[in-house]
């Protein structure tokens, strides 16, 4: 068996950030999202995974590698242009050959794992094998509708009257009888192969689509408020541990970890909270559901729920919360200035009062 990871797209909803960084490698708790999505896939027991990239396909080749660090064998698929996620299994037909294969999305985090999926689809062994989530607003999802015994009997992508609350979370498993779905597809209104026309092709030819309800947490990490309440997911569960220097006149409370080579001076951090390697805090109060990447400078400031990406520095800044600041980007400001912000690489802002 084999896994189709989809990692391309131009992740509009993410900008200025995704302007330069791919979305699926932008991190929540010092991690890139498909860094999640890749170990979820190892501990199903797959080692053959096809990774589907697009216009960043050296940045995503460059963080992932050969996929050995993971216990996987990646090959990478070049998709031209992002046409539908029915289109990355097209065009990934020679590799996945007769494979049963699982297709995760690679900006799509499930905090349980993919291994409940993955078990029934092997002992049931349907045509296709959906992960769904019960949600409040269906209609902005691909939407399962079930049978009286169960089966998936109908599949609608964005629906504006949807006939059930089950959303499709962005993992799929098939069996090869997906591919001759997908190969009689016509472009969708969008001008797109819709995943959800080839799964519905499926049950109208006769076969067999069974489904799997999570009912942890989830996220397509499309925005960064998405991103945030990933990153707070994930700090919950972060090891406190001091590897880096925190000098005698620091406080830290609650689940803080300081990486080897940070450094943290005269400053109080209120966990969760990661500070990566390289890192200074200086006379700064740091807020929970904080990630604080490598190399970043914070001095005289206060932020909270926020993700500050490699090589930033925030200076004389009070307060930010619910941010996401890009790589190398410089923040200036003076006290009494609460602030929000979104900002891409190399970018350079100075917050007035």
């Amino acid at each position: 068996m084999k896994a189709l990871v989809l990692a391309g797209g131009s992740g509009t909803r993410l900008r200025p950030v995704t302007h330069t960084l791919a979305k699926q490698l932008v991190p929540v708790a010092n991690q890139p999202v498909l860094f999640y999505g890749l170990r979820a896939i190892a501990a199903t027991g797959i080692t053959e995974v096809g990774i589907v990239v697009g216009d960043t396909a050296s940045q995503v080749q460059r963080a992932v590698g050969d996929g050995s660090r993971f216990g996987l064998h990646v090959t990478y698929l070049r998709q031209r242009k992002p046409l539908g996620l029915a289109h990355a299994v097209l065009i990934a037909r020679d590799y996945l050959g007769a494979d049963d294969f699982v297709m995760y999305l690679g900006d799509n985090f499930v905090a349980d794992g993919i291994t409940d999926l993955m078990d029934r689809f092997r002992s049931d062994r349907p045509a296709a094998q959906l992960m769904v989530a019960k949600v409040a607003d269906p209609s902005a999802f691909g939407v399962a509708e079930l049978g009286d015994d169960g089966r998936v009997v109908r599949v609608e992508e964005k629906p504006r009257r949807p006939r059930s609350d089950l959303a499709l979370v962005g993992v799929y498993a098939f069996t090869p009888l997906v591919h001759e779905a997908v190969a009689g597809l016509a472009p969708s209104g969008r001008g797109e192969l819709e995943i959800t026309d080839a799964i519905q092709r499926l049950i109208t030819d006769g076969h067999r689509v069974g489904h799997t309800v999570i009912s942890g947490f989830w996220r397509d990490t499309g925005t960064v408020t998405d991103l945030l309440e990933v990153n707070r997911v994930i700090l919950e569960s972060v090891e406190p541990s001091i590897a880096g220097t925190v000098t005698a006149d620091c406080e830290l409370t609650g689940r803080v970890a300081v990486q080897a080579g940070a450094a943290v001076r005269r400053s109080r951090i209120v966990g969760p909270v990661v500070v990566g390697p390289g890192s200074v805090i200086e006379d700064c109060d740091i807020g929970p559901y904080t990630s604080i990447a490598e190399d970043c400078w914070l001095a005289d400031s206060e932020i909270e729920n926020s993700i500050v990406l490699r090589g930033a520095s925030l200076r004389g800044v009070r307060r930010v919360s619910a941010s996401l600041i890009g790589r190398e980007a410089e923040v200036t400001g003076a006290p009494g200035v609460d602030c929000q912000l979104v900002l891409g690489d190399h970018s350079a802002v100075c917050v007035s009062p």
